[in-house]
């Protein structure tokens, strides 16, 4: 194999303190590496941050209009030296033995591209800890889609918060494309159809801060429930039962609250049992009562806002076959 010579691909828009707090955690790798900057038409840019540490790591930084973070990371990957290219958001903090996790991986089962999990730090706020047990508990959706079977199978899909592609793969693939949020299983699903290896490597998280309130939280899932129905217009093949199930969920809390007008507890009893089920799940990670009582209410954002997104979604682009950039033009950058 060939050795494989690394290049952080860090895209930003407006977040200069995010990216100062990434550096100094890319200090502390066991490797060698390189560091490269995509400004994304940032109106409070973060060179002066990146000035900083031209002396403890070897780092570029480019400033380009705003074409959203898919492009971006073309961008950047373009200009890196490496052969190897690690994508990472600006808002993670990599631990010291992340790169000697991936390197050893890669030397022993080779991978075109792979993806990582991300955690939570204890010097996290109670809302960025409850959002992450929302995105990653087994009994959420966002667990289910990175549980054990899907990290070992065909279908799993690495996410760009902590991704890695060969510089071969992103030549033959030509990269990112232009859909955001959904840039990173679209480019996934696009991979494995040039037969090349995907998957993922245990223990190469990184700590990912994710949204800082729930507002911005409740946006993002909805566009994630936006554009799935998208891809599975592009992808036929891709479709799996675990995509419908917070628009599943939606439905069962509807029709059991309705039920209640009829003097019938049944289904609500399992959606109780259901939520306290989380509850208690986040409560034995976090060990945390308040931390507890978020996750609930983060997981049914979730499932609420992700659920409508992928209703709505599916019902204009699969049943009434509207084009999704008419549809939906937020959802493209130019």
């Amino acid at each position: 194999m060939v050795e494989l010579h690394f290049s952080f691909i860090i895209p930003v828009f407006n977040r200069p303190q995010e990216v100062k707090e990434l550096l100094d955690s890319l200090c502390f790798l066991q490797d060698t590496f390189e560091v490269v900057i995509i400004e994304d038409g940032s109106s409070v840019p973060c060179k002066e941050i990146v000035n900083q540490f031209q002396d403890r790591l070897t780092i570029s930084y480019y400033y380009k209009s705003n074409s959203g973070p898919g492009d971006s990371r073309n961008y950047g990957m373009q200009r890196a030296t490496g052969n190897y290219f690690i994508i990472l958001d600006s808002d993670v903090l990599v631990p010291k033995g992340y790169l000697s996790t991936v390197r050893k991986a890669l030397s022993t089962r080779y991978l075109d591209c792979y993806g990582g999990a991300d955690k939570a730090l204890d010097s996290f706020t109670p809302v960025q800890k409850a959002i992450d047990c929302a995105m990653t508990s087994v009994l959420t959706t966002g667990g289910l889609r990175g549980s054990l079977r899907s990290k070992i199978s065909r279908s799993y899909e690495p996410r760009s918060f902590n991704m890695g592609i060969s510089k071969a793969a992103f030549i033959e693939s030509n990269g990112f494309g232009k859909i955001h949020p959904g840039e990173d299983p679209d480019l996934s699903i696009r991979l494995k159809r040039l037969k090349l290896k995907v998957g993922y490597i245990e223990g190469a998280f990184v700590y990912h801060k994710r949204r800082t309130d729930f507002k911005k939280f409740t946006q993002q899932v909805f566009k994630f429930g936006l554009v799935r129905p998208i891809l599975l217009a592009r992808y036929p093949d891709t479709e799996k039962l675990t995509y419908w199930f917070p628009s599943f969920y939606l439905f069962f809390f509807i029709v059991s609250i309705l039920m209640l007008f009829f003097d019938f507890f049944f289904l609500s009893y399992f959606l109780i049992l259901y939520n306290f089920l989380i509850f208690l799940n986040a409560l034995f990670n976090y060990k945390s009562l308040k931390i507890a009582i978020l996750s609930l209410i983060a997981s049914n954002i979730q499932f609420f806002s992700y659920g409508f997104g992928f209703l709505w979604s599916y019902l204009k682009i699969k049943v009434l076959k509207h084009k999704p950039e008419q549809s939906f033009p937020s959802l493209f950058f130019r």
